[in-house]
C-alpha cells in the first residue's frame, strides 16, 4: 500500500495557496498511484494544539477544543470545494493521536532519549518555535514577535543522532528529493545537531507527558506523530505495517523537522523513517512569501471563482515546477488558462465533438491503428509516467498537453471541418476520439472532473477513475459506435 501524506496545517490558520498547493499536489499525485492500480492511502489534517490556540480560545470565551472544531471546517471545506480525495483527516485532538503521541514518546524516552533540562533564549509567538539569534533580523523584518523565555523542559537528544542520520542519507539516496532539498538537509546535519525542546509547562493545551503530567508536548513528537497515528500506531499493527514507512509531500519551510528531526525521532523509537520526503518551494506573490503579517494571502475559493476549480488546480500543477520557488500572478494564471485549457484542450474537444455530430450523425468513429498519433502518444506517455514517478506534475502535464498540440496540428492539416463524410474523414476523427480519450486519463490526476467531462462527452461509459494504466492508455481503445455530445464550452476564455 501506498501512503502519501500532506503535512497537517495550523487549523489557527486559513487555507491559501500555498497551502492548497501542497494539498492539490498530494491529491494528483494519489490519483496518478490509483490509475497505476496502486492501493494507495491518501491523509491530510489540522494541527490542533499550542499556545496561540490556547490564548484564542481564551480571548473568545471558548475551550481550546471549541475553537478547534469551530475552525477546522475551513480546511475541509476548501479541500472539499479542490475535490481533494484525501482518505483520512487527522486532527490532532483527536483520542487515536493522543494514544499515539503517548506511545512515541514513551519510547524515546525507555531509550535514552529524552532527559530533564532549561531552555533560555529566543522564542517566536507566531510560528511557536525557539529561534536562534541569526535567525532574529529575518523574523523582525517580517513583524513576527519574538521574545526571551525561560522554562524548564524536556530535550530530545537530537545530537546522539548526527553520524545515523548521515548513514541514513548515505544509504537511502532518494530519501529527500529533490536533490536541491536532499542537500539543505545534509548541509544542517553536517553543521552538527543539538538537543531540541520537546515540552513546555507554561501552557496546558497540549498532550501530558506520559512521565511527567506537569508538560505537556511541544509542537513536534505532536504534529509529526500524526503520520503514525493515521497510519494504525500503535493499537493496529496489522494496518501499521501495511501502510508504514509513508512519503511525505511538504514544502522547504519545514525541511528540518521533517527530514532531520523526524527521522531520529523514529530511529530512537525503533520505527523506520519514512520512505521519501518531497519538497517544494515557496510559492510567492509578487516576490514576497506569503504571510498574515505581509497581508498578501490569496484564499483558492477566490481564485476558483473565476477559474473553476479544475482550472485552479492545472494552473498550479503546470505553472508551479516542483522544487524551486515559484511567484504567482493573476495575470499569468489568465495566460495559462486560456493558453492550455481553453485554446487548446477545450478547443480540441468543441472541434471534434462539433465535426462527429455534423459530418459523422453524432458517432464516433474508431480510431486507425496505424495512426501517425500513435507514436506521439506513446512517447508522451513514457515521458508523462516518468515525470509524475519523480513528483514532477508540471512536466507530466506539458508531455500530456504535447498530444493535444499534436492532435490540434494533425487537424489543421487535414481539415475534417471542409470534408465530406467517408472512410478519410472516419480516421481523423477516430483518432483524435482516441486522443481525448487518452488525454482524459492522463490528465485526470490534475482536472478529474473535466477529465470525467471529456470522457462521457465522447460516449464511454464510467469515468477515468475507472482506468488502469498502461494498459488503458494503448492505442485504440476507442471502440468507435459511441454517441457523441457537443455540450457547452469546458473551458471558456477568461479576459485579464
Amino acid at each position: 500500500m501506498r501512503y502519501l501524506t500532506t503535512p497537517i496545517y495550523y487549523v489557527n490558520d486559513a487555507p491559501h495557496i500555498g497551502t492548497a498547493y501542497t494539498t492539490v499536489t498530494a491529491d494528483a499525485l494519489a490519483r496518478w498511484h490509483r490509475l497505476l492500480g496502486e492501493g494507495t492511502f491518501f491523509l491530510t489534517g489540522t494541527d490542533e494544539h499550542g499556545l496561540k490556540i490556547q490564548q484564542t480560545a481564551e480571548a473568545n470565551g471558548v475551550t481550546p477544543k471549541e475553537w478547534a472544531d469551530s475552525t477546522v471546517v475551513r480546511f475541509q471545506e476548501s479541500w472539499a470545494q479542490l475535490n481533494i480525495s484525501n482518505d483520512d483527516f487527522i486532527r490532532t485532538t483527536e483520542p487515536r493521536h493522543y494514544a499515539a503521541v503517548t506511545e512515541l514518546l514513551q519510547r524515546c524516552h525507555d531509550n535514552g532519549d529524552i532527559y530533564l533540562g532549561h531552555y533560555e533564549g529566543l522564542y517566536s509567538v507566531p510560528d511557536e518555535a525557539y529561534v536562534t539569534p541569526a535567525e532574529l533580523p529575518e523574523l523582525e523584518r517580517q513583524g513576527r514577535e519574538v521574545i526571551e523565555m525561560r522554562e524548564e523542559n524536556y530535550f530530545f537528544k537530537l545530537s546522539r543522532y548526527e553520524q545515523p542520520l548521515l548513514d541514513w542519507y548515505e544509504s537511502h539516496d532518494d530519501f529527500v528529493l529533490p536533490k536541491i532539498r536532499r542537500n539543505e538537509a545534509l548541509g544542517f546535519i553536517r553543521q552538527g545537531l543539538r538537543d531540541f525542546s520537546i515540552s513546555r509547562t507554561s501552557i496546558d493545551w497540549g498532550i501530558p507527558l506520559p512521565w511527567d503530567e506537569n508538560h505537556v508536548t511541544y509542537v513536534w513528537f505532536d504534529a509529526l506523530t500524526n503520520y503514525l497515528t493515521a497510519a494504525g500506531f500503535p493499537d493496529d499493527p496489522t494496518r501499521f505495517e501495511d501502510l508504514w514507512p509513508g512519503t511525505h509531500i511538504i514544502g522547504k519551510d519545514i525541511l528540518r523537522f521533517h527530514c532531520v528531526y523526524w527521522p531520529a525521532m523514529l530511529m530512537s523509537a525503533g520505527i523506520e523513517p519514512p520512505t521519501n520526503v518531497f519538497v517544494h518551494g515557496f510559492l510567492t506573490v509578487g516576490g514576497e512569501k506569503m504571510s498574515k503579517t505581509a497581508l498578501n494571502q490569496i484564499a483558492p475559493a477566490d481564485l476558483i471563482a473565476d477559474f473553476g476549480v479544475d482550472g485552479y488546480r492545472y494552473h498550479f500543477l503546470r505553472d508551479q515546477p516542483f522544487g524551486p520557488d515559484g511567484d504567482f500572478s493573476y495575470e499569468g494564471m489568465v495566460a495559462r488558462y486560456n493558453a492550455d485549457l481553453a485554446n487548446n484542450l477545450g478547443n480540441l474537444l468543441s472541434r471534434v465533438t462539433t465535426v462527429v455530430g455534423s459530418k459523422c450523425s453524432g458517432v464516433g468513429p474508431a480510431p486507425d491503428p496505424d495512426s501517425a498519433l500513435a507514436d506521439v502518444v506513446s512517447a508522451s506517455l513514457e515521458a508523462a509516467t516518468a515525470a509524475w514517478g519523480r513528483v514532477a506534475p508540471s512536466v507530466a502535464l506539458e508531455e500530456t498537453w504535447k498530444m493535444i498540440g499534436a492532435t490540434n496540428a494533425h487537424l489543421e492539416q487535414y481539415e475534417p471541418w471542409k470534408m465530406e463524410p467517408g472512410a478519410d474523414l472516419d480516421r481523423i476523427m477516430g483518432d483524435a476520439l482516441e486522443v481525448l480519450r487518452i488525454v482524459a486519463v492522463l490528465a485526470y490526476p490534475a482536472i478529474p472532473a473535466s477529465s470525467a467531462a471529456i470522457w462521457e462527452r465522447i460516449g464511454l461509459e464510467g469515468s477515468p477513475v475507472d482506468a488502469r494504466l498502461p494498459e488503458a492508455a494503448n492505442w485504440g481503445g476507442y471502440p468507435g459506435g459511441l454517441p457523441v455530445a457537443k455540450g457547452d464550452p469546458l473551458f471558456p476564455r477568461i479576459k485579464a
